[in-house]
């Protein structure tokens, strides 16, 4: 069966070996766009959804190569430019742990240890830790940006830049600031039952599912039989959800009032 029949409904599951894997070789130019383009229509008959899905993400990759020509600094400023004045914090220490998959959320530290050693990291996992950077850590999306492009084997100018102004609210058509994915809750929509953390996060392997993505709220006795010590061979958590969100917000309406 072709990967694509379910692209639209597998694709957002980083378990699953849903998604076209294509983006090093539409870098590199070892395909065009206009060839995946015209393949996905000849490999999929029956379910022209899954089709339109796909071919959406090749319009999107097209379009940021289309913002990036016509505004070179792209990878450097806002596209919107009211967002240069956006009040952002230097954390090196949160920065780092987010760089190394040690936040203490498992869906991101998973996907950052996935792209660590791999080079890659699932899209619904990068938008995931992307927002959690940028909103609930308030670090600069360039910071973020110039982690994935140093570490991304389909590193691609365009596409990185457009992606975390996306994120960040502040590219074209993005995504409202007040927009924040919330790492517990896209874990258990997306991972119900750890499958993806469990492989990336090992330590975490015989923890309940319902405590999966929240260990830090499980009973101690818990913990011990899962052989987890929050703090020391897992992190806690470098901020309280509710209270990143907050400050998030806050920093958006003292910035919008201007």
């Amino acid at each position: 069966m072709n990967r694509i029949t379910h692209y639209d409904t597998e694709r957002n599951f980083p378990d699953k070996n849903a998604t076209s894997h294509l983006s090093p070789y539409l870098h590199f130019g070892n395909i065009s766009i206009t060839q995946a383009f015209e393949a996905s229509g000849l490999a999929e008959q029956h379910s022209n959804k899954s089709t339109l899905s796909f071919q959406r993400e090749l319009g999107w990759r097209e379009f940021s190569g289309h913002l990036l020509f016509h505004f070179t600094e792209l990878p450097e400023k806002p596209f919107r430019t009211n967002f240069t004045a956006f009040p952002r914090r230097e954390d090196p220490v949160a920065l780092r742990a987010w760089q190394t998959g040690k936040t203490g959320f498992p869906l991101i530290d998973a996907g950052m240890r996935q792209l660590w050693p791999t080079g890659w990291i699932h899209n619904r996992v990068r938008m995931v830790a992307a927002s959690f950077l940028v909103k609930h850590l308030l670090i600069p999306w360039q910071q973020g940006q110039a982690w994935f492009w140093d570490t991304l084997v389909d590193a691609d100018l365009a596409n990185n830049a457009a992606g975390w102004q996306w994120i960040a609210g502040c590219g074209a058509d993005a995504a409202p600031y007040f927009r924040i994915f919330t790492p517990v809750l896209q874990g258990q929509k997306f991972d119900p039952h750890g499958t993806y953390v469990k492989r990336w996060a090992p330590e975490l392997t015989k923890l309940p599912d319902r405590y999966l993505h929240t260990p830090w709220i499980a009973p101690t006795e818990v913990l011990q039989r899962a052989g987890i010590t929050l703090g020391s061979n897992y992190p806690t958590p470098l901020i309280d959800l509710a209270e990143g969100r907050k400050r998030a917000l806050t920093a958006f309406n003292q910035f919008n009032q201007r």
